[in-house]
């Protein structure tokens, strides 16, 4: 007969790599739409706004020399993706409160990723088939398409992994589903070596070069709605919930947290201090992140003056370095914890940007057999990016599970919302606020220093604030084990 001590002692608990990877097929599909939208639209909006404004597209306007307003309108270009975001900022609770309430047969996330998948795939070859034919109103309509419909997606395809993985193991799985997210943005950067923006921005017959910018969104959208297939043939979301309540249950009995989280109470004020900390020093990450994401690619045509792939390069050393972040984020915070692991991330991540205030043009260049001339890609931003990429894969690793972890498994979606409610209220302000810096001051390196403020700031805001709480209590399989598959 056991013991008594035996019979309480904590359930060991063993994540399914296998399963955890199909539910990745979600996040592959959301970042390579992002992807290939964060990379291309921003260029799209700043040549068809110069058109617009000025009557020259901007290919025409670096040309002559007519940089400055180029910068004008950028902040043109930020209000539309921001706005982008802020109807992100709306629809990501919906959704996850909805989808929290849904039962089907087929699972409570699964209709809104079907949905949104087949409706955001159908739409996005539209975008650069209206910036070909110059219709501002066509392209920012299909653009709006595109973000509702993937915000339909996006929270249930998130909160999916903690439905089913006890909250001890979420940072692990978390690690996990973004590798696997990384490999679709991956998908998306190849596309955008072969397939050059800059040549077709700086092509003086454009309607040679189409196939060029519709190709990467056919490819995009044929990939996205096989993964989100391949989802939903591998993973049964009510059978998995059902086989898995044990585990669950041990799970929300070994979380990493101050105060135990109970349905039938209000949440404890040291709780609730944790999780709005989390959120702002997430608020000004993103704030961050963003900026960089949605302007690296003209202050890589328009400043470096250099070809559009070094871009999709920055891309995949980023991807690389953020593959190796995710991949022992979850082993360093089993050593030192959440917080520490996010602020040792935002440290080398403001590393990075701080030495991207110092990179300049290279006055080497090169001419292609168009006659198109561009300049050497400096060195130095591969290392930033390297710094960036590892740095932020810590700092996202570990940030989602500490959000989810603070909650429910009946709550989950509602609190995935309350983490995309602060990235995105975030991405709907840096487009706006970084646009205006850029059209005041009308020199590009406003912002790597725009981007090193408010990183510092998410760094003490969340080292200051945010308590490091180490799951001691956790009894974990150990070493490689931890991360077998089932045989099941």
């Amino acid at each position: 007969m056991e013991s008594t001590q035996n019979q309480n002692a904590p359930m060991s608990l063993k994540l399914n790599v296998k399963r955890t990877m199909f539910i990745g097929f979600a996040f592959f599909g959301i970042l390579l739409l992002w992807q290939i939208y964060d990379s291309w639209c921003p260029t799209f909006l700043t040549d068809i706004f110069a058109q617009a404004m000025y009557g020259e597209n901007s290919a025409v306007l670096k040309a002559s020399g007519d940089t400055d307003k180029i910068l004008r309108v950028q902040w043109l270009v930020g209000i539309i993706m921001a706005c982008d975001n802020l109807a992100a900022l709306i629809l990501l609770p919906i959704f996850g409160n909805l989808s929290d309430k849904t039962k089907t047969p087929i699972g409570k996330r699964m209709p809104y990723i079907l949905t949104g998948t087949l409706v955001a795939a159908i739409a996005f070859p539209f975008i650069p088939v209206f910036f070909h034919l110059n219709n501002v109103a066509g392209m920012i309509a299909m653009m709006a398409i595109v973000l509702i419909f993937m915000m339909m997606y996006r929270n249930p395809a998130v909160a999916l992994m903690p439905d089913i993985t006890p909250k001890p193991l979420r940072a692990k799985a978390n690690g996990i589903i973004n590798i696997m997210g990384y490999l679709g943005g991956a998908c998306a950067t190849v596309l955008g070596i072969f397939l050059k923006l800059s040549d077709y921005i700086s092509a003086p017959d454009r309607s040679s070069k189409l196939m060029i910018i519709e190709l990467p969104f056919i490819i995009a959208s044929v990939l996205m709605v096989i993964s989100a297939f391949v989802l939903f043939f591998t993973v049964k979301e009510n059978k998995l919930q059902e086989e898995m309540k044990d585990e669950l249950e041990e799970g929300e009995r070994q979380a990493a947290i101050e105060d135990a989280v109970d349905d039938d109470k209000p949440m404890s004020k040291a709780n609730r201090n944790m999780l709005l900390a989390i959120l702002g020093a997430e608020f000004l990450w993103f704030m961050s992140d963003n900026a960089l994401g949605t302007y690296i690619g003209n202050y890589v045509i328009y400043y470096m003056e250099s070809s559009s792939s070094a871009t999709m390069i920055l891309t995949i050393i980023g991807g690389l370095a953020s593959v190796v972040g995710f991949a022992i984020a979850g082993m360093i915070a089993d050593k030192i914890g959440r917080k520490w692991t996010i602020s040792l991330g935002l440290t080398v991540t403001l590393l990075g940007l701080l030495m991207m205030i110092f990179v300049k043009q290279s006055p080497k260049t090169t001419v292609t057999d168009d006659g198109i001339v561009y300049h050497s890609f400096p060195v130095l931003l591969y290392v930033v990016w390297l710094l960036k990429g590892f740095g932020m894969a810590l700092v996202h690793n570990c940030s989602f599970p500490m959000v989810v972890e603070l909650c429910s498994a009946k709550k989950i979606g509602r609190f995935t919302g309350y983490y995309y409610a602060a990235s995105m209220s975030a991405q709907t302000i840096t487009p706006v606020l970084l646009g205006l810096l850029l059209a005041n001051f009308k020199v590009w390196f406003v912002l790597p220093i725009y981007a090193s403020v408010l990183t510092l700031f998410a760094g003490l805001v969340f080292t200051l604030l945010v308590k490091n709480i180490k799951a001691n209590k956790v009894k974990n399989v150990k070493g490689l084990e931890a991360l077998g598959a089932d045989e099941d």
